[in-house]
């Protein structure tokens, strides 16, 4: 006969996972009997009470009696608390179950409450909408997923108290969004100690529109660089000139910075010289005319740019020889077989390299140098290999590969030069001077080589060259002097290799422009124009503008004057030139607020992944089917919370 159940009191017990388990007895051994399901577990002491306490956890009956929160496992610290939230969950059957989840406690969350028998924990809906919404912004996700049927589940089994948003829904979170971050730049554009100089970018949509993209550039009261994204607007193509810097002037004053313009960032184009006489023109008309020096250095031109153009005119000078060059790669690695005869062809001719030849990617010039590069490597092997295959026929001819050698050569440089542009996410006017003097010395030789391919073909590159160095050279020249490790000594050194007998005056209008420069930066120092806020702080500010003007007798040394005749300081690798300035700026007042200015000044605009890049930079598709003030939204907000992170 079968031992008879009989009931164990357990309120002797200790754990309160009893108060959900009847402890019973059959003979020699104890069960225990779950109060809600039934079910039957081990209740021998041995067996301790783990497995009692995970059962309760997934126990799908139990939501059906009042809830009562476990006792944490013994070891854990008491002020850790837990709380059980259902969730309805079914991935094989699609019927309805139970999960009970333990969800930590947020740190700035509400108090619990009770809904029913749901006690729900510090969860806040609000909070995570905005923090998908910040999610889609960051990473350029589809406004549309959230109404995707996979992401309703995976968030459903995930946070069943979260409120599935629409799209309406989250496109109105990431305006809010947007407005609270606008509002943080608006500060920060409005305290800042100096000017801000403004970039432009085109951007090409989906079905060939066109998005006009400013970002403002500037420096600190802590003397760190700052970009901002301050408009992304959708512009018909068929708008003119007089429309764009109209479209341009009102993003100014919607910002409230046309007061503080220091200069303007274009790419070359006819176009661009037009917009940006307009809106030089405005500024100067206005009541006050902010413009320093009736802005002297306003007109920059992105160094790279004209690289990217340079190198499309190399490129396609030698196109013939680079599509030949394509095709013997093509065959080399049409077969096992074809890849073997060549690499013995390498082996005869003794080369040795551990290159592998590749093709280029059409959308990057970079690319296609690395291609050439490598395939140079394997010249001789390429010329060989016809003697032993019939079918090669595409092999280039000694002086192709000569011409070439000579357009590679040039690449090289570019790319090592554009690199110097891109190698730091914060790069200042300073290092550009020297890097395009190199390439102003190299296009002066080309110029003068007795190989008329390669001397036409730099007569047609220094053409665009000359425009650039003519809008550009004084904001380059300006900038490296402003570096304490170079001065004047780089004009003196760079500017006798480029001009020749004519180097003493090209110095000279250099040294006058950064007299005129210094001169009026010093009759500007302290106006509202400036927008620095310094009033608020100190309103002894005046006086020492009064004491400076004062204090000027004929004997007295300016900030610059001091500044040039200073030892340079020594060259490293580390240096750090805005540090540097905010060290000195005690020492030379109203030359750190021209180093403010100038050494803001984005001389190229091109970020590091689209340096070498052939066309305009792409919106991404799903973006572009947004509406126009959405689609801005998205993408300033995106660089200021990028920006944010990254800082």
């Amino acid at each position: 006969m079968e031992d008879e159940p009989v009931l164990v009191d357990s309120s002797r017990l200790k754990s309160v996972v009893w108060k959900d388990f009847d402890r019973i007895r059959f003979g020699d051994t104890c069960v225990a009997v779950c109060k809600h399901c039934q079910k039957k577990l081990s209740g021998s002491s041995t067996s301790g009470t783990s497995h009692l306490r995970n059962h309760l956890v997934r126990c799908r009956r139990r939501l059906n009696h009042d809830i009562v929160p476990l006792v944490t496992a013994k070891g854990k610290k008491k002020e850790a608390t837990v709380a059980i939230a259902a969730v309805s969950f079914d991935q094989e059957q699609q019927t309805s179950e139970v999960a009970n989840i333990v969800q930590p406690k947020y740190e700035h969350a509400h108090s619990n409450y009770v809904t029913g028998n749901l006690v729900k924990s510090n969860f806040d809906n609000k909070r995570s909408r905005f923090d998908l919404a910040r999610m889609i912004i960051l990473h350029g996700y589809p406004l549309q997923m959230v109404e995707d049927v996979g992401f309703k589940i995976f968030v459903r089994n995930l946070q069943p108290l979260f409120e599935l948003v629409t799209f309406d829904g989250v496109e109105g979170d990431c305006m809010q969004i947007y407005h609270k971050e606008k509002q943080k730049v608006s500060d920060m554009l409005d305290k800042l100690p100096g000017k801000i100089s403004l970039s432009a970018d085109m951007w090409t949509g989906k079905g060939d529109a066109k998005y006009l993209c400013l970002t403002a550039h500037c420096i600190d009261d802590e003397w760190q660089l700052k970009k901002k994204i301050l408009n992304f607007l959708l512009v018909d193509p068929s708008h003119t000139e007089d429309m764009l810097s109209d479209v341009i002037m009102m993003s100014l004053m919607e910002w409230d910075i046309d007061r503080k313009l220091f200069s303007m960032t274009f790419d070359s184009c006819p176009t661009y010289d037009n917009i940006i006489c307009k809106i030089r023109d405005q500024l100067r008309l206005s009541q006050n005319n902010f413009l320093i020096c009736d802005g002297q250095l306003f007109e920059v031109r992105c160094a790279a740019n004209l690289i990217k153009n340079m190198a499309q005119d190399a490129l396609e000078a030698v196109s013939e020889v680079t599509d030949k060059i394509r095709e013997s790669i093509r065959h080399v690695k049409s077969s096992q077989g074809t890849q073997e005869k060549f690499n013995e062809m390498a082996q005869l001719v003794g080369i040795n390299s551990q290159k592998c030849l590749c093709l280029d990617n059409s959308l990057q010039w970079n690319s296609t140098y690395f291609m050439l590069d490598m395939a140079l490597e394997f010249k001789d092997a390429f010329s060989l290999l016809p003697e032993h295959d019939s079918v090669y026929t595409s092999c280039p001819s000694y002086e192709e590969w000569d011409r070439a050698s000579a357009i590679a050569s040039y690449l090289k440089l570019l790319i090592e030069v554009s690199n110097v542009f891109t190698g730091s996410k914060h790069v200042t006017a300073n290092i550009y001077f020297p890097e395009i003097c190199e390439i102003h010395m190299q296009l002066i030789g080309w110029c003068h080589k007795s190989d008329e391919f390669i001397s036409s073909l730099g007569m047609k590159m220094k053409t665009k060259f000359d425009d650039y160095w003519k809008k550009c050279s004084l904001a380059l020249a300006i900038a490296a002097i402003l570096d304490p490790r170079f001065k004047m000594k780089l004009i003196e050194y760079y500017y006798p290799q480029i001009y020749g007998n004519s180097a003493p005056e090209c110095i000279d209008i250099v040294s006058n422009c950064m007299k005129a420069l210094y001169n009026g930066h010093l009759a500007s120092d302290g106006q509202a124009g400036d927008g620095s806020g310094n009033d608020s702080r100190d309103r002894l500010i005046g006086f020492d503008r009064f004491l400076h003007e004062t204090s000027q007798g004929p004997n007295v040394k300016s900030d610059l004057d001091k500044y040039l005749e200073e030892p340079l300081f020594p060259r490293n690798m580390e240096f750090n030139i805005l540090n540097w300035w905010k060290v000195h700026t005690p020492r030379y007042p109203i030359l750190s607020t021209m180093a403010l200015n100038i050494l803001g000044i984005p001389m190229s605009k091109v970020t590091s992944d689209s340096a070498f890049d052939v066309g305009d930079r792409v919106l991404d598709p799903y973006w572009s089917l947004l509406r126009s003030n959405t689609v801005q939204a998205l993408m300033c907000a995106r660089d200021w919370m990028q920006n944010d992170s990254e800082g």
